[in-house]
C-alpha cells in the first residue's frame, strides 16, 4: 500500500493560493524551513526571518522572502489572519496552480 500523501500547507482557490505559515521572528536568517505540523495538527510552512516582531517588520520580511522565492510581487501577498501571531494565513494572488508548483519546487518537491 503506498504511503499517504503529506498534507500541504496551501490550498488553491479562485483567487490564487491560501498559505498557512508558522513564522519565527528573530530567527537569525531569512529562510523557508519546510513543511511542518502546527500545534493543532494542520500542515504549515515553517519560515524564519531575522527581523524582530516589531511594528510589522517580521511580516514585511516574510512577504519579501516569499515574493522573492516565488517570483511574484510583494503586493500580491496579503496577511489574511494572524497579523500579530506566529501562525498566519496568507493570500497569494495569481495563478493558484502555478504558485503551488513554484512553492513545491522551492521546498524540494513536497
Amino acid at each position: 500500500m503506498p504511503p499517504e500523501p503529506r498534507p500541504l500547507p496551501w490550498t488553491i482557490d479562485g483567487e490564487g493560493l491560501r498559505l498557512s505559515v508558522r513564522l519565527t521572528p528573530r530567527g537569525g536568517r531569512d529562510a523557508l524551513d519546510g513543511v511542518g505540523t502546527g500545534a493543532d495538527g494542520p500542515a504549515v510552512l515553517q519560515v524564519r526571518v531575522a527581523a524582530p516582531p516589531v511594528e510589522g517588520a517580521a511580516n514585511a520580511a516574510l512577504i519579501a522572502l516569499l515574493a522573492e522565492a516565488l517570483r511574484t510581487r510583494r503586493s500580491d501577498i496579503v496577511v489574511l489572519s494572524g497579523e500579530t501571531a506566529r501562525l498566519k494565513v496568507l493570500r497569494l494572488a495569481g495563478d493558484g496552480p502555478a504558485l503551488a508548483e513554484r512553492l513545491a519546487a522551492v521546498l524540494g518537491g513536497v
